[in-house]
């Protein structure tokens, strides 16, 4: 899909600056409807990459609403580091408790958390199946090697990602790499709050500031992908893969924000007498 849409916006440019038989503005409407089908192909690599991904989980976000009517209380304070089983939690603090800034070295320390986790080889690994059926980066080849290779980079993209998001980069710039859930209000709010913090993030000193940890480091991470990914090495490869990272990572801290509903909603299931 990113090769797709690569090739769409190649064919846009080439339009653009040869012309050919086409008036200027036959040209810009030509434009213009290959600037939405890239933009289309991005919204399904991401939406078909987070399907695959809660089927992973195997957890009905459905269950993931507000919690009932009858408690004003907010949800408990996250505990565990894995939400839905696979999906790591290091990161995740409560919104509605005191601040306290962390240290370059806790920063890393999470990140490193999170990058190693003993779910993230499996994920990687049941992606590159995805991948290789598809001959994603046919550069890699198919059988073993291929797979072998489709894993590694897998792996390479979420270590890389991790490490720069949570770690290197919210230390060097003095920003709050963790996620404070929002725990309370309509499902809707929450869902936007959530998406919204891949914009927004907490200074060290708890002031309200631009996220550059997760795009700057995201950037990095995609141009140091490019030493393994000998395909889609161009300015708009770069920036696809860019945005379905950020894009990934807010539908990440949606799962974070909903996982207690989800863990309470089982857990009341699991106790219910059985008629």
């Amino acid at each position: 899909a990113v090769e797709a849409c690569a090739l769409r916006t190649k064919s846009c440019e080439n339009t653009r600056s040869h012309g050919g038989s086409t008036s200027p503005k036959e040209s810009s409407t030509l434009c213009n409807r290959r600037m939405f089908e890239l933009i289309r192909l991005l919204i399904m690599v991401c939406v078909r990459q987070r399907v695959l991904f809660l089927a992973i989980l195997g957890a009905p976000l459905v269950w993931a609403q507000s919690p009932p009517a009858d408690s004003a209380q907010p949800a408990p304070v996250v505990e565990d580091k894995r939400a839905y089983g696979v999906l790591p939690n290091n990161r995740t603090a409560e919104s509605s408790l005191p601040f306290h800034a962390l240290t370059a070295r806790q920063k890393i320390t999470i990140a490193a958390k999170d990058s190693f986790d003993g779910a993230v080889y499996p994920t990687a690994a049941i992606f590159s199946v995805v991948y290789q059926a598809e001959n994603q980066n046919p550069s890699f080849g198919q059988g073993m090697k291929g797979y072998a290779q489709r894993v590694g980079a897998a792996f390479g993209d979420q270590m890389i990602g991790n490490m720069m998001t949570e770690g290197f980069a919210p230390a060097l710039l003095h920003e709050d790499p963790r996620y404070f859930r929002l725990g309370k209000g309509s499902g809707g709010r929450r869902a936007w709050y959530a998406v919204t913090r891949i914009f927004v993030t907490p200074t060290d000193k708890n002031h309200m500031t631009f996220n550059f940890a997760e795009w700057g480091g995201n950037a990095v991470a995609v141009a140091l992908s490019n030493a393994y990914y000998k395909d889609g090495r161009s300015a708009d490869d770069n920036l696809v893969k860019l945005l379905i990272q950020c894009g990934t990572d807010a539908l990440s801290n949606v799962l974070k924000e909903f996982w207690p509903d989800v863990k309470r909603r089982l857990s009341k299931k699991k106790d219910a007498p059985v008629n």
